[in-house]
């Protein structure tokens, strides 16, 4: 048995605490309620000190204000529902069936986020032998924009973590790696004529069925890593803009979702776009989506929608820490990466702070209906980063 095995009682609490987030909604920029219970549960569970930013993001710590600084990062936020009707489960129900609780953000990632609160809390048994601190940073906007959060936290706190745990569902593996993501508008122009005379006009639809052709090549031509895997580019969303229905269209905009592997950068995507541009000899042109998010404090911070892949071999000593404290509890970790996007877009790839991914949950069900987590694999997570703090804090 782990030292830091959960009793029935810490057990039921946690429990009990991942049912009232699952059952608080909190979509991206609205996650003040559900900011509000975190902090009313760490400062239950005796945290040395717990707050929120003016950004809205909620830290607690456990241990000393000085010497190392391990952060475990979750985020609040939820997307929306897209399809209500496919879910056989009220979505905020937070219901129970055979070990499983269903809701939104279940997985993603609210079951990772009650892990990191109580398993940080376990470290209170201990707090006089830590020689650093905990973090438990709870960010928002990460559904829109990975990383804003975490950067505003660590330029607001002048925070600069030693190591960062991102608590997304990882099945309980180990990730060392993660891809990159950018966005991209590309804009394709025409001439607006009457749709009885397009002879007199050229139609932006028709230019961008030829971009769009190019990219369908394009994207099964991209570099691959032998671990972290190949690169994505996918057209997401087409539009067009005309006068009228009865108007050529003087305007197409498609939106593309490209996902960097190692050895891919921005620069190079965005090349890449172009090239198939100048080859087809369309007027066009592709950016990198720039707007702002507002927290739900009502402040507005700027977002760029584009990220580096970032990996670390499996031989850092913050990857062999955490599978050696995922062991330490009775688990039999692997080592895998993430195809998505979460906040080591800031943490790693720009920060560089040497991060991981742990959490419980399965990736493939995230961001569909009945979503889930396994009560079981909640309860593990939080020994293990408990257990993980003790190797790199406690001597």
């Amino acid at each position: 048995m782990s030292r830091w095995e959960l009793t029935q009682t810490e057990q039921q609490s946690l429990r009990e605490f991942l049912h009232r987030l699952v059952s608080t909604p909190s979509p991206s920029g609205h996650e003040g309620a559900l900011a509000a219970s975190i902090l009313e549960e760490m400062e239950r569970l005796g945290y040395d000190e717990a707050w929120m930013d003016g950004a809205g993001n909620v830290v607690g710590r456990i241990g000393p204000t000085t010497g190392p600084i391990l952060m475990l990062n979750s985020h609040m936020d939820t997307v929306d529902i897209a399809e209500p009707q496919t879910w056989s489960v009220d979505p905020y129900g937070a219901v129970e069936r055979e070990g499983r609780l269903y809701g939104l953000g279940a997985a993603d990632m609210k079951g990772g986020l009650a892990a990191t609160v109580h398993g940080a809390a376990l470290l209170a048994r201990r707090r006089d032998e830590l020689s650093g601190s905990v973090l438990v940073a709870c960010v928002g906007l990460e559904e829109p924009s990975e990383g804003t959060g975490t950067r505003a936290l660590l330029a607001d706190e002048r925070l600069r973590p030693d190591w960062v745990v991102i608590a997304e569902p990882s099945d309980l593996h180990v990730v060392r790696a993660q891809r990159g993501h950018l966005e991209m508008m590309l804009t394709i122009k025409g001439r607006s004529a009457h749709s009885s005379t397009p002879e007199l006009g050229e139609n932006a639809i028709y230019a961008g069925a030829r971009l769009l052709f190019g990219l369908e090549i394009l994207a099964d031509q991209l570099m691959t890593d032998p671990f972290l895997g190949p690169g994505v580019l996918a057209v997401t969303e087409i539009s067009s803009h005309s006068a009228s229905r009865n108007a050529i269209p003087d305007r197409c905009d498609m939106f593309l979702d490209r996902r960097l592997t190692i050895g891919e950068t921005e620069a190079m995507a965005l090349l890449e776009v172009q090239r198939i541009i100048a080859r087809e000899g369309v007027d066009a042109d592709v950016r990198v989506i720039e707007h702002e998010v507002t927290t739900h404090t009502g402040q507005v911070l700027p977002a760029r929608r584009a990220s580096l892949p970032w990996a670390f071999d499996e031989r850092h000593p913050l990857v062999q820490a955490m599978l050696q404290a995922a062991r330490d509890v009775g688990l039999r970790p692997g080592v895998t990466r993430w195809c998505f996007a979460t906040e080591g877009a800031y943490t790693a790839a720009v920060a560089r702070v040497p991060t991981v991914g742990f959490g419980p949950g399965d990736p493939s069900l995230v961001h569909r209906s009945d979503e889930y987590v396994g009560l079981k694999q909640v309860y593990a997570a939080a020994q293990a980063y408990a257990a993980l703090a003790e190797r790199l804090l406690i001597g």
